[in-house]
């Protein structure tokens, strides 16, 4: 592993500092593009106006319309945590605007596969439905667009996916990515698109006199749900998500949030009046996805929807007892996963340039989980399959490395090898796939051929992007505390620091943990390295995020070691 420091640019973070903020944060945000204070401001008076978000002027006139005509509203989700929090946002928000009808159905990952297809419009249709919205989905959905219209069933797409040259015949497609859009943030979660459809279907209802500024119905409650999606998602972290998430992390350690988010924490063992984007992550958000993955994402939504505290804890008890099974699924596999790597190259030689692992035994709803755990092992890109429902097929999930764009490549698989891929999306970072599976040694080949036509021997390195050395007079644990309250994420990293230390001992913890002490800047401070068992040299180069430690009722900084530079 490589560590390279950001580039810290001095005008910017002198800028920053005269402005009053911290000095380590201002050398932490220059080195993450930020340069005035301004760009840090989260007031709710700073995100982006609706206006610019094209379609949404039309969506909004849609929805008002329906409302006013009281027809049913049928929501098409997703089943995945941005899916889902989309969904409860979509359906408190329209009931909080005066929508009397409103309904919701979630495809099943196995049974139904992805989006809006034409088995879930003719569904929808039985429903009753008289209006179908899609959230966090249907940008693709050509075909299920055109089965809903041949019902007579309009439909208004909001997703945030990159579309396919056709786009389906939607009434309204709400959509920051889609062609002719000046929405400056591209990187809205599906969850955002519908959070910005709201605030301009209140526009449009206020403009029709159904309410004033000063008494109309206040969407900030939803934040909450904004927030955990957008971060579960990993989307990009830019000024506008920034503002989102910090809004939604506020009224959440204010208390201000759904029962059910608050039964979430709880059952995560976590600590809702200190929360951080990592808890929305790594906790509430994994608990979230199993539903999808293994049982009904319906549990997960109505965790979301419920008011009910008795009810949002019966729920929440029971996603966490399916996160719990979906971790010793995942486990299982990902030994197998490791093994059956193991066996592409000799102990000591490079890893393959891609990697590709199918088990008749792999659950399809983990497949994607074990890809980015072999992605994070080898530093490869990584296909993970498993068998579908449909006989003879097979459905893959993909996780990519910096330089290797995953959708991009199966396009030219695809185009390669015409009949190989059945079906294909994602982005650049993940992807996934459905083939036959007499075909997968053609894939495995093809996926191969690309990988080493587009990665050198730079792009293979593992690096990571560090932010230097730690100050001494900042390893305190109010500076933890500090830095753990800010909005980090996907392309907005948490800081990690990298520099040398002495290794004054190491043991293993748990069989699979390396517990240090350290010597840093000369004063003792204690770490650990999750996953890792090879010990370390006396000296060495640790990349390291802070963490405070509790102990006998003190609290002690604690470095988690990311990585050693070798």
């Amino acid at each position: 592993m490589k560590l390279i420091a950001r580039n810290v640019p001095p005008r910017a973070a002198w800028a920053l500092e005269q402005a009053g903020v911290h000095p380590l944060l201002a050398r932490l945000y220059a080195a993450r593009g930020v340069s005035s204070r301004d760009e840090l401001d989260d007031a709710l008076s700073r995100l982006l106006p609706p206006d610019d978000l094209k379609g949404v002027a039309d969506a909004a006139r849609l929805l008002a319309d329906a409302i006013a005509d009281g027809r049913k509203i049928c929501i098409v989700a997703d089943y995945d945590c941005d899916g889902a929090t989309a969904c409860a946002v979509a359906l408190r928000g329209l009931r909080l605007l005066g929508a009397r009808d409103v309904t919701y159905l979630v495809p099943d990952r196995v049974t139904d596969g992805y989006g809006l297809t034409p088995p879930i419009a003719q569904r929808v249709k039985a429903l009753g439905a008289q209006l179908l919205v899609t959230v966090d989905n249907g940008i693709a959905s050509v075909e299920g667009v055109d089965a809903a219209n041949a019902l007579g069933l309009p439909v208004l797409v909001t997703d945030h996916h990159l579309p396919a040259a056709q786009l389906p015949a939607a009434a309204v497609i709400v959509n920051p990515n889609q062609p002719g859009c000046p929405f400056a943030s591209k990187a809205l979660a599906g969850v955002g698109v519908m959070f910005y459809v709201l605030l301009a279907l209140r526009g449009e209802l206020r403009a029709r006199g159904a309410w004033t500024q000063q008494d109309q119905p206040r969407l900030d409650a939803l934040l909450p749900l904004v927030a955990l999606g957008t971060v579960a998602d990993v989307v990009k972290l830019d000024a506008n998500n920034r503002r989102l998430v910090a809004q939604g992390l506020r009224r959440i350690r204010a208390g201000a949030l759904p029962p059910g988010l608050a039964e979430l924490f709880r059952a995560a063992g976590r600590d809702a009046s200190r929360a951080t984007t990592f808890d929305l992550g790594f906790a509430l958000g994994p608990r979230i996805n199993a539903a999808g993955r293994l049982a009904d994402m319906t549990l997960g939504i109505e965790c979301l929807l419920t008011d009910d505290p008795a009810r949002a804890a019966e729920l929440a008890r029971t996603l966490d007892g399916i996160n719990r099974e979906r971790r010793e699924i995942e486990t299982g596999m990902r030994e197998q996963a490791f093994e059956f790597a193991a066996t592409l190259f000799e102990d000591g030689d490079e890893p393959p340039p891609a990697i590709c692992v199918f088990d008749p035994d792999f659950h399809e709803g983990v497949v994607g989980i074990v890809a980015a755990r072999l992605k994070d092992r080898l530093h490869r890109p990584a296909f993970v399959f498993a068998p579908s429902q449909t006989p003879g097929e097979l459905k893959g999930s993909g996780r990519s490395i910096d330089g290797f764009h995953l959708r991009d490549a199966l396009d030219l698989v695809a185009k390669r090898h015409p009949g190989v891929l059945l079906r294909f999306g994602g982005h650049a970072m993940a992807a996934g796939c459905t083939l036959a599976e007499d075909h997968l040694d053609t894939f495995d080949e093809a996926l191969q051929q690309v990988a080493l036509e587009w990665l050198d021997a730079a792009t293979l390195t593992r690096r990571l992007a560090t932010d230097g050395p730690l100050e001494p007079q900042y390893r305190r644990t109010e500076l933890v505390d500090t830095l753990q309250h800010e909005v980090w994420g996907q392309g907005f990293a948490a800081p990690v620091f990298s520099e040398e230390v002495e290794v004054v001992s190491q043991r293993l913890v748990g069989e699979k943990h390396l517990a240090l002490r350290l010597k840093h800047q000369g004063q003792p401070v204690d770490g650990i390295w999750f996953g890792h068992t090879e010990p370390l040299p006396a000296r060495v180069k640790l990349a390291f995020r802070l963490d405070a430690d509790e102990w006998n009722g003190q609290r002690r900084v604690r470095f988690l070691v990311e990585g050693a530079e070798v």
